[in-house]
């Protein structure tokens, strides 16, 4: 997903949690977005005018102003960017409640990554104007993967994958014959609880593997000693 000149999404995160903002930051430039962090909501109202975000992330609990407050703040100077609000599961109330009723989102922390991302397409897709959807059909070798009907074939025939295992096939097949590391993979794939718990990564590996090959070549490679490599068939 692109905006209507070919340029990244842009995407203003709110929030002053630094460990929280480095995974999301990660996740989004995973997609190909460009990310501003802003730490406070001062900053974040001279962020949104300097820089016109296509999508805004906004935490409700803020060091200096709350989120409604910022939001608001934003809004005064012109424009509607769709927002998806962070919250603690105990802060929700009927103003956030109203609000989302209008177009906008809302998560309550702690969340997963892969839910915030499809959280995002589904705002920026709601509220389409000077955004632009790319072809999202990945072709590695006989393999196909939609990422937007979630399906995936190989030599013509459907494969069901889980949703891990699915992000997982996604980020081999963004980066066709580059190695990727064990770590490289959980930063991308899996909440940041599982930290640290490598042998995941192995594990998933051979589901997928045992659902793509059958009878046939063999595509995720072992480079041994750093990680694994998606090749198409010789």
């Amino acid at each position: 997903m692109y905006r209507s000149d070919g340029s990244p999404i842009r995407v203003l995160l709110v929030d002053d949690e630094q460990v929280l903002t480095d995974l999301v930051k990660l996740a989004l430039g995973y997609e190909g977005w460009s990310v501003e962090v802003a730490a406070t909501g001062r900053s974040a109202i001279e962020a949104y005018k300097a820089n016109r975000p296509d999508v805004v992330v906004l935490d409700i609990m803020l060091p200096d102003l709350d989120g409604l407050s910022v939001l608001s703040g934003m809004r005064a100077l012109g424009r509607s960017t769709p927002t998806l609000f962070l919250t603690a599961k105990d802060s929700i109330d009927d103003r956030i409640i109203g609000l989302t009723a209008g177009g906008d989102d809302y998560m309550t922390k702690p969340f997963s990554l892969e839910e915030l991302v499809a959280r995002l397409r589904g705002l920026l897709r709601r509220t389409a104007e000077g955004v632009l959807e790319e072809d999202h059909v990945l072709v590695v070798g006989d393999l196909t993967l939609d990422e937007s009907s979630y399906e995936v074939r190989r030599a013509g025939e459907e494969i069901a994958l889980t949703t891990t295992e699915f992000e997982l096939l996604r980020y081999f097949m963004r980066n066709p014959r580059r190695v990727l590391t064990r770590a490289q993979i959980l930063d991308r794939v899996w909440n940041y609880d599982f930290a640290g718990r490598v042998n995941i990564v192995d594990l998933y590996v051979s589901y997928l593997r045992k659902k793509l090959d059958g009878d046939r070549s063999t595509m995720i490679h072992t480079v041994r000693g750093v990680g694994y490599v998606l090749r198409g068939p010789e």
